[in-house]
């Protein structure tokens, strides 16, 4: 990618950020803390998910 569009991708997401209220930023904050993540994957990465695909697929 070059600079120039890199640059150009930042600058729409600050703007972007920046034009959003106050109260939906706190909204959203709320919206990402609630969603717990699956503990397995985000320590292990991808292998568990990959086991359990292969373990449904033999069965």
């Amino acid at each position: 990618m070059p600079l120039n569009d890199y640059i150009k991708y930042l600058t729409q997401q600050i703007t972007s950020y920046i034009d959003t209220p106050a109260k939906e930023k706190k909204e959203q904050k709320v919206k990402n803390k609630d969603e717990s993540p699956v503990y397995l994957n985000r320590w292990l990465g991808v292998l568990p998910f990959a086991f359990k695909v292969a373990k449904k697929k033999t069965n």
